[in-house]
């Protein structure tokens, strides 16, 4: 059996069981979840491909190998657990102990066997799916924090989550890019990758004006400011854009240059 068949066994069922009446908070996890799911389907499907030449090669993330980024994916699962433990008991887990450890954690991990890397993924993913298959469904209502971004109320923790998979997919270069990402999914990446941008005084003024995979049309501004350039494009090439991975030369008008990515 393949990495990416076990995976697949190991992981049906995995969503949290639904009450019968269901809090918005709730139905937003459930929802949540099950898109986490089939992310990590296709995230164990990439990974299960690269050898140990394919995962020691740079990965879209400057300075980081493929290794780097699937540690990476490993790590902010626990991440996330901790934060749906600090969820559950109300105690305070931050996600990471400090920024040093987390970036010593990716170091240390990016050197091993490729399955070694994979079983750390593995473990990971399944940590965090047991751990949201465990939560008492008040709990998804808790405040709890990033260690960017700050307070926020447990139930968004899956969407955390699926915008790493995806977005870290593409990093693999590996044949996975923003525009095969679930269209369904795509607006609310924009949305999240913008608001990235928000309260941040070091955000150049814009409008950004997007094709959603849909046909629809939607603006985004990164300030508040009443006169700002406009950039448009698609959903795949703004999400590029944003997420630093390139220049925004593709897009039209003049983009501008934004700071560095998280």
């Amino acid at each position: 059996m393949s990495f990416a068949d076990a995976a697949q066994v190991r992981s049906a069922g995995t969503s949290v069981p639904a009450p019968r009446e269901q809090s918005a908070a709730v139905q937003d996890a459930v929802t949540g979840l099950a898109e986490v799911e089939r992310a990590t389907q296709a995230l164990y499907e990439a990974v299960a491909e690269l050898d140990q030449a394919a995962l020691r090669g740079p990965s879209l993330l400057p300075g980081w190998s493929r290794a780097h980024v699937v540690t990476h994916l490993a790590r902010n699962a626990d991440g996330l657990v901790n934060l749906l433990t600090w969820a559950k008991t109300g105690v305070e887990h931050p996600m990471y102990p400090s920024a040093a450890d987390r970036e010593a954690d990716i170091e240390e991990g990016a050197g091993r066997l490729p399955q070694l890397l994979r079983a750390d993924l593995d473990a990971a993913c399944q940590r965090f799916a047991t751990a949201a298959r465990e939560l008492p469904p008040t709990a998804w209502e808790a405040e709890v924090a990033h260690p960017r971004n700050g307070p926020f109320l447990a139930h968004r923790v899956p969407w955390l989550r699926l915008c790493e998979v995806w977005f870290h997919l593409v990093d693999l270069d590996r044949g996975t890019g923003f525009d095969d990402l679930p269209e369904h999914l795509v607006e609310g990446f924009v949305d999240t990758a913008v608001g990235q941008y928000a309260d941040r005084a070091d955000v150049p003024d814009a409008r950004i004006d997007v094709t959603l995979p849909d046909g629809r049309q939607r603006s985004w501004a990164l300030t508040a400011a009443s006169e700002s350039p406009v950039v448009g494009g698609s959903a795949a090439d703004v999400l590029g854009w944003l997420t630093g991975r390139h220049s925004g030369a593709r897009l039209s008008g003049t983009a501008p240059t934004l700071p560095r990515w998280l």
